[in-house]
């Protein structure tokens, strides 16, 4: 039987804790957690758990506690999880057939180096879905690289360019949750300096390493100098001495489709959404190109070509609100009510909590002449904007009132 370890790097992680070994709970052959300052009661959750517990000096650098951490391990395979992180029920049917088949996703367990999984990024306003490679054989020669985005990546292509006989396998379900989306204002702003310090520290230090170059690109776009994103991701797209995986290929074109479109360049943003998702990398993993070119053709008023996006990304996940919310939005401009009706209403069956797909559905049954519904539809907009918007609750309020629907 294949054993496994649970290797994580925490600090003051007490309120997440629990829910991430629970996700694991009888999984794990040992637990291995490396405690980088916490004031709060994290290590005495991990010490109830009964985890091995490390200390570890923070130098700024994920890579150096990773392999720390990693250095604890004592089994034949690691995964590794943040305490923000939890397995999906695929992940822990993935978890449990490594520890007990000779065959892993189509692949020889003794052939085997590194399983990538499907991370889900919830509450993330950009790309919902990445790739990690979090469950690895446990060899000396895996090492985490990059201060910040750590990854065994590079090392793995490394041992696989010495050593033929390794396999990467990937699971095409999502296995782990990620819900680390602060919505606290400084908390973001304190994230993003020190995203912004380590990895221009690390672009200083190796200037044609693209897969940095991408995400400090990216993370100038989000603070909102998309001009010096573009050039960089540019830069990293034109000068890779390497040509960088497929995976890093598709993030490159996605987010200089972002930084055109953000610049104006619609030509150019679309552009690089259909080569973003032309690249052979998981479904899932293109589902954001998709949306938004949907957004962007929708924008230039190509109501077909937007519609087609928009279901191609629900076909690709029917989970997501925000594809079938476009598409009701597509449907209703189209002229096509009852159908924007329907994607609207799946939306909200997707996720209750849609103020916006709420509102748009009220509307469209509203100009069909199903009043009631219309009603019940605006009601629960309003009080799902009055949690997060009054000023937008109040005034869609009034806005209902000067149309004489009368609201309880």
């Amino acid at each position: 039987m294949t054993t496994i370890s649970l290797c994580m790097i925490v600090r003051n992680e007490a309120v997440n804790l629990p829910g991430c070994l629970a996700s694991v709970a009888d999984l794990m052959d040992e637990v291995v957690i490396l405690d980088t300052g916490s004031t709060d009661d994290t290590t005495a959750i991990a010490a109830e758990a009964g985890a091995r517990i490390y200390s570890h000096v923070w130098q700024d650098d994920f890579a150096a506690a990773r392999n720390a951490a990693l250095a604890k391990v004592t089994q034949d395979w690691v995964l590794v999880l943040d305490a923000d992180e939890t397995l999906t029920p695929a992940g822990r049917q993935l978890i449990q057939s490594l520890r007990q088949s000779s065959i892993i996703q189509g692949h020889d367990l003794n052939r085997l180096l590194v399983i990538t999984l499907l991370r889900h990024e919830i509450g993330a306003k950009q790309s919902p879905y990445t790739q990690v490679s979090r469950l690895f054989r446990h060899h000396p020669a895996l090492q985490f690289t990059r201060p910040y985005h750590e990854t065994i990546d590079d090392s793995a292509e490394a041992l696989m360019a010495q050593h033929s006989q390794w396999q990467v396998a990937q699971l095409a379900t999502v296995a782990i949750n990620h819900t680390g989306y602060q919505a606290d204002p400084i908390a973001v702003q304190a994230k993003f300096e020190r995203a912004q310090r380590c990895l221009e520290r690390q672009l200083t230090a190796h200037p044609d390493d693209t897969y940095t170059a991408n995400k400090l690109g990216a993370l100038y776009g989000q603070q909102g100098d998309w001009l010096k994103g573009v050039q960089l991701l540019q830069q990293a797209l034109a000068n890779a001495p390497e040509p960088p995986d497929a995976i890093t290929r598709s993030e490159l074109h996605y987010h200089l489709g972002l930084g055109y479109r953000q610049l104006g360049q619609f030509e150019a943003a679309s552009e690089h959404y259909q080569r973003s998702f032309a690249l052979p990398i998981p479904d899932l993993l293109k589902l954001e190109a998709h949306i938004n070119l949907g957004s962007l053709l929708k924008g230039q008023n190509d109501l077909t070509a937007a519609l087609e996006q928009f279901q191609t990304a629900a076909q690709i996940d029917p989970n997501s609100a925000i594809a079938h919310y476009n598409l009701g939005v597509t449907y209703r401009a189209l002229g096509q009510l009852p159908a924007a009706v329907a994607a609207y209403e799946t939306a909200i069956a997707c996720d209750p909590t849609y103020a916006d797909a709420h509102l748009n559905l009220g509307s469209a049954l509203f100009k069909l002449g199903r009043l009631s519904a219309s009603k019940a539809a605006f009601e629960q907009a309003i009080q799902l904007y009055q949690q997060t918007e009054p000023a937008a609750a109040q005034r869609l309020r009034q806005k209902l009132q000067g149309l004489g629907l009368r609201l309880d």
